[in-house]
């Protein structure tokens, strides 16, 4: 069996959905895919059952009835990797964010002694490509936010690519975790971190999409400044 999973949620991806698929199966090292769409109207998930009839064993699709939040989606896929067996399971956004070739560098350090690998823009430097600079700095600026508040050593701790050994997932309790956007990536770490798995780094360059258009929100941004500090306090209290 494969032994790694690449976890892609969706929402109206139909413009980067099949050129996202087909780079990862394209790869030398044979991931397997895993598309959570939130019934997206746009036909995303009909895209892939096209693609299923071509890839039937390496592409596998769950479909839920409404959008509910990215955190909510990678615990949707986590749940069923775990399920399956997987011992290698990955985080990407389907809008080339995330360079598929950088899969098999991710890879290499879980295989190399890493329990939870990043790939990071922030690690060495400041590596990304189309951002304006007022989105740059906010990014960059809330993972000092995080380290302050946390004292999790995490360049980029906001980062969504990623990848976990499978014991990691199967001791943090996927029911209890909280947030929904940007949160949700810091709170993955952190519950990571307190549980002393080996997170490490791996440098990435991160390129903005060219098509679709972005899920950020204000509200999104406001749950990782306030969650951030929940997070802190629970584990304070003993209540995380």
């Amino acid at each position: 069996m494969t032994q790694g999973i690449v976890i892609i949620p969706t929402f109206n991806e139909i413009e980067n959905i099949e050129t996202i698929i087909r780079a990862v199966f394209a790869l030398s090292t044979p991931f397997h895919v895993l598309i959570v769409d939130d019934n997206s109207p746009d036909g995303t998930a009909q895209k892939v059952r096209e693609l299923q009839n071509e890839f039937s064993s390496q592409l596998f699709l769950e479909v839920r009835m409404k959008k509910a939040g990215l955190g909510t989606a990678y615990v949707h896929g986590f749940k069923w990797a775990l399920a399956k067996g997987y011992d290698y399971i990955f985080e990407m956004d389907a809008d080339f964010s995330h360079n598929p070739n950088d899969l098999e560098k991710l890879l290499a350090a879980c295989e190399n002694g890493a329990d939870v690998a990043i790939g990071s823009r922030y690690s060495n430097g400041v590596n990304v490509v189309n951002w304006p600079l007022s989105r740059v700095l906010l990014s960059y600026f809330a993972s000092v936010y995080v380290r302050m508040i946390t004292g999790m050593k995490i360049a980029d701790a906001t980062a969504g690519f990623k990848c976990y050994r499978k014991q990691v997932l199967e001791n943090i309790n996927l029911d209890k975790i909280k947030f929904v956007g940007y949160a949700f990536q810091i709170e993955m770490k952190y519950r990571a971190f307190v549980k002393n798995f080996k997170i490490i780094e791996v440098p990435i360059i991160f390129t903005d999409r060219t098509k679709g258009q972005s899920k950020m929100s204000a509200g999104i941004i406001r749950e990782a400044v306030l969650g951030v500090i929940m997070l802190r306090l629970r584990k304070i209290f003993n209540r995380l």
